[in-house]
């Protein structure tokens, strides 16, 4: 019997294992290697299974040009997302190659920036903008997840930096965030799901939480056939024990910046 209450109204035969052999509510092996990029204020390399992502965070003493027409001028957070050409196997053009920046780069680097700004102190960051840069270097599946989640780590480093350069007073910070993705295969509520999965699935969601159980985003889309009340909430569930695992992992890697 499911651990989850939700489950019951599912009629399912849990625990299900995955082609992979996780049980239907285990992440993906995950670590973080603080600093990555050692010229960098705030970086990170983050690893969900074979999925990994660089995340650098940048801070620049100036605001976007439409900013600067604010009658009261915040700072502000926003990214940048890359598929690098060789992450998904078979080569891609890049986009700025093409010249333009594909609709799923957009909305991805949309997504990254909102769950960014949803835990930071606009005001307390003074007028400056710090860019969050992900870069897929291999791709499996959750890179948008993956890049919430260590584009975090990153930001929360650069901004510690700064307040011990005295740049700022405090880490503008008001929460921590994490983001996961779940879905429906085979009938089965999932979470953490693989490219095989994602391919797979019948409903794919994205879900982005903070430290204390908020969410900032939810992005859900059923594939094959609606869903129910039941299968969305049982993915609600799954999504808060990730991003809960998730976050504490980011804890322990932030610890270590401030041991040293």
């Amino acid at each position: 019997m499911s651990e989850y209450a939700s489950f019951k109204d599912l009629d399912l035969d849990l625990p299900f294992v995955r082609g992979d052999g996780r049980a239907f509510d285990a992440l993906r092996p995950v670590r973080m290697t603080l600093d990555y990029i050692p010229s960098a204020l705030g970086s990170v390399l983050i690893e969900c299974g074979r999925t990994r992502v660089i995340c650098v965070a940048s801070v620049e003493d100036r605001l976007p040009r439409w900013m600067m027409q604010e009658r009261e001028r915040t700072g502000w957070v926003t990214a940048e997302y890359s598929l690098l050409p060789y992450a998904g196997g078979g080569r891609k053009m890049r986009e700025a190659t093409a010249g333009k920046l594909s609709g799923r780069t957009q909305e991805i680097q949309r997504l990254i920036g909102r769950a960014l700004r949803g835990v930071v102190d606009l005001k307390g960051l003074g007028e400056r903008t710090v860019w969050i840069d992900c870069d897929v270097i291999e791709a499996d599946g959750g890179t948008r997840t993956a890049s919430v989640t260590g584009g975090f780590v990153a930001l929360s480093a650069a901004l510690q930096r700064l307040v011990r350069k005295k740049v700022l007073k405090t880490v503008p910070l008001i929460r921590r965030v994490a983001a996961v993705s779940v879905g429906i295969v085979e009938n089965y509520p999932v979470l953490d799901l693989n490219y095989e999965e994602d391919f797979a699935a019948q409903t794919d969601f994205n879900i982005v939480m903070t430290d204390t159980g908020e969410f900032v985003e939810v992005q859900g889309t059923a594939e094959e056939a609606p869903y129910t009340r039941a299968q969305l909430d049982a993915m609600l569930e799954l999504g808060a024990k990730g991003c809960r695992e998730l976050l504490a992992c980011q804890q322990e890697v932030l610890e270590t910046l401030e041991e040293n």
